[in-house]
């Protein structure tokens, strides 16, 4: 069997996955999605706390099922000295090795970035820290909810005058997973153009601080430390989210003078659109609490659907805020394929959530994620080029478990 080709960009593209959690995983699901062979390297030894959490079955896991689409599993024991030397094997067969281990665990089991330098030169390799692989604060560790705060984003969300609340914690592994894809596909076209590997340190807390580079830029300049404004937008009023009829919601974001004035003839809100003060954003601006008491009291007696069907068709930015059951069924999403069907290891069909994006020549995502081990035979066998009997003495060694 030869690399399995589903087409996409990085069709041809291997990628050794060393991760856990979700950042990492992210990361190689995102390169999945773009046609690259994503083989996850994993163990009953060191299993991934996405497969056992909240289940009995270690391959129907929900979180694991989530970020682990379109990969594959090998089991190799990387606390083993044969295990470590198989995966050193599959590493130098590699064009991209992913890993967001603890800060230091590569160098001691030997396959720092150096060491697999050395047995493959063009090895395109992402480290991925909460604070980078370099630097005073490198030898910390954390998860997503530390990536939020420390990056300074939690302390800006929350209501005006009132103590931060956060923010939810997957924004956090995301958008630090996708920053790592990012760079591995911009390593890959480097090496296209010079035939250079690179060594790619991506830390999470700046993953996160360059989503809010204007604040960050706001403090260096002007010393203003950001606070909490709530749903405010310092170039739009009104911007909020404003409650309907049945306990639903809804947001609405009047991006310019022009755009108030087709919102206020859509809304027919004569009171508003006869304040001349509000013509103009700093108008609004200056008397925002008054605006949204107003707005919220209209939008109140009406429906979700009536408000976004009357403001779309005006041209105002708007949409319902979805639960989970609305977002499940709504038909735009499956229309344009935001959902996918794809198969189990056991060949049951499944719908997941599919890339976030078009192409004209886009990869074909046909597999759930993998149960464990689901493809030792044809990384062990075809990749690594091991005999039945070989694989079956590491199973028997403890090597493959």
């Amino acid at each position: 069997m030869s690399m399995k080709m589903r087409g996409g960009p990085l069709a041809g593209v291997r990628v050794v996955e060393l991760t856990k959690v979700w950042a990492g995983p992210y990361t190689g699901k995102q390169l999945a999605f773009l046609g690259a062979e994503v083989m996850r390297v994993e163990s009953l030894g060191s299993l991934d706390v996405t497969r056992f959490y909240g289940v009995d079955d270690i391959n129907k896991a929900p979180g694991f099922r989530a970020v682990n689409p379109q990969k594959m599993s090998v089991q190799i024991d990387s606390k083993t000295e044969r295990g470590v030397e198989l995966l050193i094997d599959l590493i130098k067969a590699a064009d991209i090795f992913i890993e967001n281990l603890r800060p230091g665990a590569v160098d001691r089991m030997g396959i720092g970035y150096e060491q697999i330098k050395a047995i493959n030169p063009n090895i395109i390799y992402v480290s991925m820290g909460m604070y980078g692989a370099e630097g005073p604060l490198a030898y910390q560790t954390g998860y997503a909810p530390c990536f939020a705060a420390l990056s300074g984003l939690s302390a800006m969300v929350g209501y005006e005058g009132e103590a931060p609340t956060g923010m939810n914690i997957r924004y956090a592994d995301s958008t630090f997973g996708t920053a790592a894809a990012f760079a591995a596909s911009v390593a890959l076209l480097h090496r296209r153009r010079t035939g250079q590997g690179q060594f790619i340190d991506v830390s999470a807390v700046e993953a996160m601080t360059s989503m809010i580079g204007d604040t960050v830029m706001d403090y260096t300049l002007n010393q203003r430390v950001g606070v909490c404004d709530g749903n405010k937008h310092p170039g739009m009023a009104p911007h909020g989210v404003y409650p309907c009829r049945d306990d639903e919601w809804v947001s609405i974001a009047v991006a310019s003078d022009e755009k108030w004035q087709a919102f206020v003839a859509a809304t027919g809100l004569t009171a508003l659109a006869n304040n001349a003060e509000l013509a103009t954003l700093a108008g609004r601006k200056a008397q925002e609490e008054a605006l949204n008491s107003a707005i919220a009291d209209w939008s109140q007696s009406q429906s979700a659907e009536e408000i976004v069907g009357c403001l779309m068709a005006a041209g105002i930015g708007v949409h319902k805020s979805l639960s989970s059951l609305d977002l499940i069924a709504d038909a735009n999403l499956w229309g344009r394929g935001f959902y996918q069907e794809v198969e189990d290891a056991e060949g049951n069909a499944r719908s997941i959530l599919g890339p976030a994006w078009k192409m004209t020549r886009p990869a074909a995502v046909v597999d759930d994620a993998p149960a464990l081990g689901q493809h030792n035979q044809y990384v062990l066998g075809e990749i690594l080029g091991l005999s039945e009997a070989e694989q079956a003495q590491l199973v028997a060694d403890g090597v493959i478990r």
